[in-house]
């Protein structure tokens, strides 16, 4: 059973930072594509980061320069450091893994960003 457990959402100021991190079952994370999307309130989920095995990465547009997306495929994580967040950050952040046809999502972590 492939699991994915996200950690390190909460509250965060404007132009403050947060550290999403995305724990995988056995190696999954040396073998897939891992990425971070998020989905507000009314809105579809969307793609804030992408790395795969080869750590070539690609950003949404809204999030270049401000978030940086690693793996530690020693620890089976991946992270999204997220500095400068805006208001329009707030969403739930999802991590997902990706081999091909086959693709698992974690449960979610809540970022609010609001003064």
């Amino acid at each position: 059973q492939v699991q994915l457990v996200e950690s390190g959402g909460g509250l965060a100021r404007p132009g403050g930072s947060l550290r999403l991190s995305c724990a995988a079952s056995g190696s999954i994370s040396s073998r897939y594509a891992m990425g971070w999307y998020r989905q507000a309130p009314g809105k579809q989920r969307e793609l804030v980061a992408r790395i795969t095995t080869g750590r070539t990465t690609n950003y949404a547009e809204s999030v270049k320069g401000r978030f940086t997306i690693s793996r530690d495929s020693t620890k089976n994580t991946v992270y999204l450091q997220m500095n400068s967040l805006q208001p329009e950050d707030t969403a739930v952040y999802y991590c997902n893994a990706q081999l091909f046809s086959l693709s698992y999502w974690g449960q979610g972590t809540q970022v609010t960003v609001s003064s």
